[in-house]
């Protein structure tokens, strides 16, 4: 074992080596509750460009109390194919069976996204291999790309998965959010750039990851990058919510009442922005932790810590004795500005059905800030964030950050 990590604490796992030489670059992060192990994963590229990707790597923590204890870094060899380089990490807890599945997707080397998107020539497989022992070993790699996309490739320029995490919903469905450069028909055997848009979609699995299939492109808005999260409706029922980049200066939002099959509601979020040309974020759902009652002095005075307080008032439904409020939350990071990436920042949202609701940011990282991913561990009532930072740069290292829920909700409800 080597950092340690504790709470208001960044911690810089990956760095990057020089300038112009080897990067890391999109994060993904999850949390296995059984090990208490945070699996933090990245790109190691040559150069910071998307076309210089050449595989993934990973690092293990050892979760102690408010205390992460990260292990060295490890090449993850067996995600690869030959003539290809491996991009976009994703991955997903199964808990009855406690594997973790890692997706990703293998690009024929130095074929560049535009060129798939100008040609037609779609150059992605997707991919994933899975390890039984919280990511100490791995199995050999699976291509699922005839399985999953089949004939309708011929209509995707390109795609990817995530980056960042899966979920498991509660019917215990894995879904791995993902996205697609569609096109319906070609031109002199090229298709009409002004015709060819990416969407979202989900890939899932019913059967613990035995098969898996492909959900309905999320139309109309034009989504990239993307991800989910499992919160409760309005008549109580499970609704999936999608939060993905757009190039509109905003985020957009879906809501699936079907568990990521089809997406029915969309909209533009005005108060998520986005900077030019966008970025990815992470989002994920939690319970907020179990509340006691407010502490009284004997004459009935409330002794309560702020910071009590604050999570007692937090909570509106709860308004005797103790209880956990039954529908969970949203958290979200991204990028605060419009103008570019910087200080990235994390919003709550405690009525995920009201997208109006999210709170302001709090600043987790002041200056340069990328790509992020959020992972939960709510028994603790702890959060981790795995994100893109630098001081005059984005790509300059991949930092990791413990926080608590009482921090989330102390800094958002300042402003």
């Amino acid at each position: 074992m080597e950092e340690v990590t504790s709470c208001s604490l960044n911690s810089p796992l990956f760095q990057q080596e020089d300038k112009e030489g080897i990067t890391y670059r999109i994060p993904a992060l999850l949390y296995v509750p059984p090990k208490h192990t945070f699996l933090a994963f990245a790109e190691k590229r040559s150069t910071s460009r998307d076309e210089d990707a050449l595989y993934l790597v990973l690092r293990r923590g050892l979760r102690t109390g408010h205390s992460v204890q990260w292990g060295p870094l490890e090449p993850l060899m067996k995600a690869t194919l030959p003539g290809h380089r491996t991009m976009n990490p994703c991955p997903v807890w199964e808990q009855r069976s406690g594997s973790v599945y890692l997706f990703f997707i293998c690009v024929q080397d130095h074929v560049t996204e535009c060129r798939q998107i100008v040609s037609g020539e779609n150059a992605a497989r997707l991919c994933f291999i899975y390890s039984k022992d919280s990511g100490c070993s791995w199995s050999e790699v699976r291509d699922l790309t005839e399985e999953v996309i089949g004939p309708e490739v011929k209509h995707w320029a390109t795609f990817a998965v995530g980056p960042g995490h899966g979920i498991q919903l509660q019917s215990g469905r894995l879904v791995i959010p993902a996205y697609a450069y569609y096109f319906s028909h070609r031109f002199c055997c090229f298709p009409l750039p002004c015709c060819t848009k990416p969407h979202s979609l989900m890939i899932y699995s019913d059967d613990l990851g035995a098969t898996w299939h492909r959900g309905k492109l999320i139309r109309p808005l034009v989504t990239g990058e993307c991800q989910v999260a499992e919160v409760t409706g309005k008549t109580g029922c499970p609704v999936l919510y999608c939060s993905a980049r757009t190039p509109n200066r905003c985020r957009a939002e879906a809501l699936s009442t079907d568990l990521g099959e089809y997406f029915q509601t969309q909209a533009l979020n005005s108060g998520l922005c986005e900077p030019p040309h966008g970025c990815q974020g992470s989002v994920v759902s939690f319970q907020p932790l179990e509340i006691s009652h407010r502490r009284q002095d004997p004459s009935g005075k409330d002794v309560s810590t702020t910071e009590e307080r604050l999570l007692w008032d937090s909570l509106p439904k709860l308004k005797e004795g103790a209880g956990i409020l039954s529908e969970p939350w949203l958290l979200y990071s991204h990028p605060t500005s419009k103008k570019k990436r910087v200080n990235l920042g994390i919003y709550l949202n405690k009525n995920p059905m009201e997208t109006a609701d999210w709170s302001h940011p709090w600043i987790l990282h002041s200056g340069p800030c990328g790509y992020s991913d959020l992972a939960a561990v709510e028994e603790q009532g702890l959060f981790g964030c795995l994100f893109e930072c630098g001081i005059e740069q984005e790509c300059e290292q991949i930092a990791f950050r413990l926080f608590t829920d009482r921090e989330v909700l102390n800094h958002t409800q300042e402003q």
